[in-house]
């Protein structure tokens, strides 16, 4: 009998504890290697990367790898307002992560600034996409069984295409 070399199970067995790299799929692997190590560090350190003052109102959402098109890239989250801060201290953290990691790891910094309130707008689109009277939303919504609920819904939008 033959064995298939290029099976998406690991045939051979360890005994004893396992590392974690080993038990994690092929492609969670590459991901890993590619960008999850870089940005996994720079949360855990980022209070000490940018500094006490800095930490409090901004976090970094995303990392991109440098390749053929473009230089690494860390996108950082700034609360509004507080943009011109972060920008006189780019330099700093550039050479700060650089220093942390041994090597050029971040040539580039991006910013997005956010609001810290959150606004609700989805509400009224759920009026309007259904054709059921408001009066009868709300019914819907007192259900608790959520299959319910949702065939409910399903049953008003079928009555809407009609």
């Amino acid at each position: 009998m033959q064995f298939k070399k290029y099976t998406k199970q690991r045939n051979k067995s360890i005994q004893g504890l396992r590392s974690f790299k080993d038990t994690l799929p092929k492609d969670i692997k590459k991901v890993i290697n590619k960008k999850g190590h870089i940005y996994s560090e720079t949360l855990n350190n980022w209070k000490y990367i940018v500094g006490e003052n800095l930490f409090k109102f901004c976090y970094p959402k995303s990392f991109k790898n440098s390749n053929r098109f473009g230089v690494s890239t860390l996108l950082i989250m700034v609360k509004r307002g507080h943009e011109i801060d972060l920008e006189y201290s780019k330099k700093k953290i550039i050479d700060k992560m650089n220093s942390f990691f041994g090597y050029s790891v971040v040539e580039k910094l991006k910013f997005t600034s956010f609001d810290n309130e959150k606004k609700v707008y989805f509400e009224e689109k759920l009026y309007e996409e259904n054709v059921t009277n408001k009066k009868f939303h709300k019914k819907i919504n007192d259900v608790k069984n959520e299959k319910i609920k949702k065939s409910l819904l399903e049953l008003t939008k079928v009555f809407k295409e009609k």
